[in-house]
């Protein structure tokens, strides 16, 4: 009889043809570590596995593919909301992963995206509910659509209002340079920190209430607990002397919640920034097409277009789809793709990418390829690939950032106690342990290196630039030459006129008779003449 914690996952495996392949992925699976018993159906092509503990999705796929087979798996994407830290990266990544049937997660934090590798017929539905367990919830984003951020707009209005707020407080500061000792009224203090504290404070309570209920530590946590504690000390100091003028911490706990809330704004940007790259790549797809069919011709929405569909393309227009060229001729800029400065001509049996801009002539095009199967739409994926994908750098940030919010609460209890021990009395040592953790709270670790590859990657995009593998950015700082192999690449695309000579010394008639040549020609030499 099988123990009650055993766990069943049920995967699937390609490539059996007999009663030995079934016998075969038995005994290879079978001897994976944990595992109590496992069937294989050849019909349905599943393999059912029964584990005495903790599944082991990868474990078992890498098992299968040793004895020769293929476990077939796919890749989701998710939209997840609510993350603010490194911290945070590591408990998405770590309740995706203990997930029957997840082979590997990797959650990036400036695009608020986790790209999850899972067993073919894994519901998102399961990560969904997993993720919404943990304190973040998530979504299927929809395939091809804008990625917006957040509006930054009633961010940057908090942000300046809490600046405002926060201005007054820090002005005695400026006194101390000067000689003077400049001190708010404890009542003013309050009254312009409280609304800061609880506020624009409310968002680190909240996700750090999150983070302490699924017992684990973030950033936000971080910034609540160091904050609370300068305010809830200036409280208890201005209670004990509420005649005198004693020294109170209301504009560090202010400040820091200020500054912290500004870096996420900047943060905000820079990531709206980025994702409007790829965006800009996206909208190089027109929304219609002209299909030609029995009835003539028809305009379609992009999603109903077919492979095989015969796609009318006028001159100007962009191609909608991948594609053949059947009849027309004419110049396509495919320096989206190709980088090529000069329109290329095509003719009737030609490949053509969607996203070209057809030049002079009206064309037919058969499609090949719609939707996410274009090479532009490649292309995307692999700048979203690569914006999500971790460079060795984060990876081991990532590892600090799991372990630096309750590391920086012992250190603060620790200064707390030593300096108590050593006879500096308790109001000292409380605001030794308080400074400790407001000193902390900036998450510029679990942000900065997220942020720099995701911007890097995203400018490189807007400047035709597709950087596939982020290691690729940590591995630049070693580049001494760069090499081109087309001087294409460095030009600005079009071809201009710089000189003109005429043999009877009218330059002046000479481009004018030329000009009115090509004036009916949309040639880029032709254009180059009649724009000079």
């Amino acid at each position: 009889m099988l123990h009650a914690m055993n766990q069943t996952l049920t995967l699937p495996v390609a490539g059996m043809t007999c009663a030995s392949c079934v016998a075969r992925v038995e005994k290879a699976l079978k001897k994976v570590p944990g595992v109590v018993d496992a069937r294989v159906n050849l019909a349905t092509e599943q393999a059912t596995v029964e584990t005495s503990g903790a599944l082991d999705a990868a474990a078992l796929g890498a098992a299968v593919v040793r004895a020769g087979y293929e476990v077939p798996e796919q890749r989701l994407k998710l939209q997840v909301d609510g993350m603010t830290c490194a911290s945070c990266v590591g408990r998405v990544e770590r309740a995706l992963k203990k997930l029957p049937g997840v082979l590997g997660a990797a959650v990036n934090l400036a695009a608020g995206t986790a790209e999850v590798r899972v067993l073919a017929g894994t519901a998102a539905a399961t990560l969904i509910a997993a993720l919404d367990h943990a304190g973040y919830p998530a979504h299927v984003p929809q395939e091809g659509s804008p990625r917006q951020p957040a509006p930054a707009d009633r961010e940057g209005w908090l942000v300046a209002l809490g600046l405002l707020l926060a201005a007054p407080l820090v002005l005695p500061m400026a006194g101390d340079l000067f000689g003077q000792h400049w001190m708010l009224p404890a009542l003013w203090q309050w009254l312009l920190a409280t609304p800061v504290q609880f506020g624009l404070g409310a968002r680190f309570y909240r996700a750090g209430w999150k983070a302490l209920r699924a017992g684990s530590g973030n950033m936000d946590l971080l910034v609540a607990l160091g904050t609370s504690a300068a305010y809830g000390l200036s409280l208890w100091l201005w209670a004990r002397d509420p005649d005198g003028m004693p020294h109170l911490y209301f504009e560090s706990a202010a400040v820091v919640i200020v500054l912290v809330r500004l870096g996420k704004w900047l943060e905000s940007r820079a990531k709206r920034r980025t994702l409007q790259a790829l965006d800009a790549l996206r909208e190089l797809r027109p929304d219609t097409a002209t299909v030609r069919g029995a009835g003539g011709e028809r305009r379609v929405p992009l999603a109903e277009l077919r492979i095989g569909d015969d796609v009318i393309v006028r001159p100007g227009e962009r191609l909608p789809a991948d594609g053949t060229l059947v009849e027309g001729r004419t110049h396509l800029d495919e320096s989206m793709l190709t980088g090529e400065s000069l329109p290329v001509a095509r003719e009737p049996g030609d490949a053509v990418a969607g996203g070209a801009l057809n030049g002079e002539g009206l064309i037919v095009v058969r499609t090949t390829a719609v939707g996410t199967e274009t090479q532009l739409a490649r292309i995307v994926r692999l700048v979203e690939t690569a914006q999500a994908a971790k460079a060795p750098i984060q990876q081991t940030v990532d590892r600090v950032a799991e372990v630096f919010v309750p590391a920086v609460v012992g250190v603060a209890l620790l200064a707390g106690l030593g300096w108590w021990l050593a006879g500096a009395g308790l109001e000292t040592a409380v605001v030794n342990a308080v400074a400790v953790l407001v000193i902390a709270c900036p998450c510029a670790l679990g942000l900065a290196t997220p942020a720099a590859l995701m911007v890097g990657t995203g400018l490189a995009a807007r400047r035709g630039v597709l950087v596939r593998d982020p290691q690729a950015l940590e591995l630049m700082r070693q580049v001494r030459v760069v090499a081109f192999d087309k001087t294409g690449t460095l030009t600005e695309g079009r071809p201009a006129l710089v000189a003109s000579q005429a043999l009877d010394g009218d330059d002046a008639a000479l481009l004018r008779d030329a000009a009115a040549l090509q004036a009916g020609s949309e040639h880029p030499l032709a254009r180059a003449v009649t724009q000079t």
